[in-house]
């Protein structure tokens, strides 16, 4: 699925949503790579408006530490509100999209690996010229930061030149405090 096709899904969802990972970089950047799948993400809070918008056209379902719990009528919320919500339509079907929750403190965006890191939702995101909201590039490496995953070098490469001395300098902190001894602060 890609950005597009999640907005027309989501049409109507008056709660707000972004779309994170490699297709966030991509729309900052215009680096073009594969994607696995899609990312997007919501406020942990606005998990059941969104189970229930999604009601009937997809399967919902929770993954919280590996363990898998269908959202419906009988579990409309997760426990956790850092875990995931995967997406299929149906049982027989593959998982199309990945919701990475995110944690809220009273309806605020908050960073889920750097406590006390919150603001509005339009301070960590912005709006591409397709119409569809994404993370901003510098909070979609800090999470990616964490995992050194040799996949994701080519996301910092290709964000480097169009983050802001701003940017690139809450991105080294942010890295410093989660991995002190990451080795993207050199490059940052």
């Amino acid at each position: 699925m890609t950005p597009l096709q999640m907005a027309a899904e989501l049409e109507g969802f008056d709660r707000p949503w972004w779309v994170v990972g490699g297709w966030a970089v991509e729309a900052a950047t215009g680096f073009r790579r594969e994607h696995e799948d899609l990312d997007v993400s919501i406020l942990a809070c606005d998990v059941p408006a969104l189970v229930a918008h999604l009601r009937g056209r997809w399967h919902v379902w929770n993954n919280a530490g590996g363990v898998l719990r269908p959202l419906g009528e009988r579990w409309s919320d997760v426990e956790d509100p850092a875990s995931q919500l995967w997406l299929r339509a149906s049982a027989a079907d593959p998982w199309v999209v990945d919701v990475p929750l995110t944690p809220d403190v009273d309806g605020r965006w908050s960073h889920k690996f750097l406590p006390g890191e919150d603001t509005e939702v339009d301070e960590v995101t912005w709006l591409g010229a397709d119409g569809i909201r994404y993370l901003a590039p510098e909070v979609v490496l800090s999470y990616k930061a964490r995992l050194r995953r040799p996949k994701d070098e080519p996301d910092l490469e290709a964000c480097l030149p169009v983050l802001s001395a701003t940017q690139r300098e809450w991105l080294r902190s942010a890295v410093e405090r989660t991995d002190p001894g990451h080795p993207w602060l050199g490059r940052l």
